[in-house]
């Protein structure tokens, strides 16, 4: 269906504009992935066409959206109690506009729960509805309409001329694609972001290219399964295809993506990776699991040895790269023998990061309706075991980097608030002194230690 505007932009503005007496402030809170990210500086940018500035706080804004996250219950949970703060404020000013946008509100159990539970809501809307957002604002705004709640099984079409407002003005989120075809049997993605489609190479590009010449260093292409890329366009071009054309774009900057499934993943595109030097050595495969059963269950579509061949080309072809994956603990039916295959797998692989949850219920997904025994407790103390094991592992990668010299992008004050941070092409983090403010620049830093997961180091240059 074709997004039904009814009041072009500068009507919508102008309505804006006369309901308050200096221009109006909205604050934007996104919860999950880099996905969901990108969609909030879409949204910052639709607000900004319309005449709002940015709040830092809840507390001082006109116009409050928060978008979420479905990929976890702990995340629901987080939303809706950060929903329920936001009552006094509406009952301080009745005239104060709040949103729920994004993954959670695709659930029409969630749209319902928000509908009974919290009726100071005004507007809600889905992940492909953020140009609708103008049209929205003008229907609770003019009185229209007292509460705008979009149907979450609507099918809209995206649009991808939406204007962007970004956080940065260094680094940048590029989606060269939307929603999933993998129905892995844990996860709600493609319930709420919908089916997978490619956005084609020339608009991937010229996206790129103006990224680049205004002055961007470091690109992250985003996908929910990037490996996939190409699938549906009318012209062939796979997703090494698509990494060689923006190869070829002059300038200085990295070029990075997720997330990248193991089951498309192909000796091709590490042999891309390998020929061409913007494009960093670094990985995100997410394996989930290390048994073979789990992964069967999970419906994952690739084995252990298939996983682990993959790596072993990578570090074949790629010596310096560095890995990371995500983790599932606790996975219906999962023994305590197939949670050790997972962490023999990590020590194999040796990762250097390792993004670790505890299986989260979704509904509407096959993995609710599977028997799950296991407590709690013992999921818990199985997270935390791995975590320790992790921290090892990620300790004895960073040694070897001491005493080299590494080119930094610098993305501000580190966690001390004195030194700067930084991250280098492997994705790893340098905090370093300098006497300047280098935010945004490259810098080459001489490494002269490691704590924990962080390399410590000094400007050369």
């Amino acid at each position: 269906m074709h997004n039904q505007i009814k009041h072009s932009q500068a009507e919508v503005a102008a309505l804006i504009a006369a309901r308050y007496e200096t221009p109006p402030l909205a604050f934007i809170h996104t919860f999950g992935c880099q996905q969901n990210v990108n969609d909030g500086e879409k949204i910052k940018g639709v607000l900004a066409q319309l005449g709002y500035g940015f709040a830092d706080s809840a507390e001082e804004a006109d116009l409050i959206i928060f978008n979420t996250c479905a990929v976890r219950e702990h995340a629901e949970q987080r939303v809706f109690g950060n929903v329920g703060a936001l009552k006094p404020l509406k009952e301080k000013n009745p005239g104060l506009i709040i949103g729920l946008c994004g993954c959670m509100v695709q659930q029409q159990h969630v749209v319902d729960k928000i509908r009974k539970s919290y009726p100071f809501v005004d507007v809600v809307f889905g992940v492909n509805a953020i140009d609708r957002l103008p049209e929205l604002l003008w229907a609770r705004i003019s009185g229209e309409r007292k509460k705008v709640i979009l149907d979450p099984t609507e099918q809209i079409e995206i649009n991808e001329e939406i204007p962007t407002r970004r956080n940065s003005t260094f680094k940048a989120w590029l989606p060269i694609m939307y929603g999933c075809d993998n129905f892995c049997s844990y996860c709600v993605v493609p319930y709420v972001r919908g089916r997978e489609r490619s956005r084609t190479p020339e608009a991937v590009l010229k996206e790129f290219r103006e990224l680049v010449e205004a002055g961007y260093k470091d690109i992250t292409l985003l996908g929910q399964n990037v490996n996939s890329y190409g699938k549906g366009l009318p012209d062939p071009c796979d997703f090494a295809d698509l990494l060689e054309q923006l190869c070829q774009v002059p300038g200085d900057y990295r070029i990075r993506f997720m997330t990248s499934h193991p089951k498309d993943a192909t000796h091709k595109l590490i042999d891309t990776i390998a020929a061409n030097p913007q494009l960093c050595h670094h990985i995100h495969l997410p394996v989930q699991a290390g048994s073979d059963r789990i992964l069967k269950l999970m419906n994952r579509s690739y084995t252990r040895a298939e996983y682990l061949d993959l790596i072993r080309y990578a570090k074949e072809k790629l010596p310096d790269a560095t890995f990371s994956s995500d983790i599932i603990v606790g996975f219906p039916g999962e023994t305590e023998e197939e949670f050790l295959q997972t962490v023999s797998l990590v020590k194999e692989v040796g990762y250097m990061q390792l993004f670790t949850f505890i299986y989260s219920k979704r509904t509407g997904t096959k993995a609710a309706d599977m028997p799950d025994d296991t407590p709690h407790k013992v999921k818990a103390e199985r997270l935390g075991y791995l975590v320790k094991e992790q921290e090892v592992i990620a300790a004895s990668l960073l040694k070897p980097l001491v005493g080299t010299c590494q080119k930094v992008l610098v993305e501000g004050k580190g966690r001390d608030g004195v030194c700067y941070a930084g991250r280098l092409a492997n994705n790893t983090i340098v905090e370093f002194t300098a006497p300047e403010d280098l935010t945004g620049q490259f810098a080459e830093v001489a490494i002269n230690g490691a704590r924990n997961t962080i390399l410590t180091g000094e400007l050369v240059r």
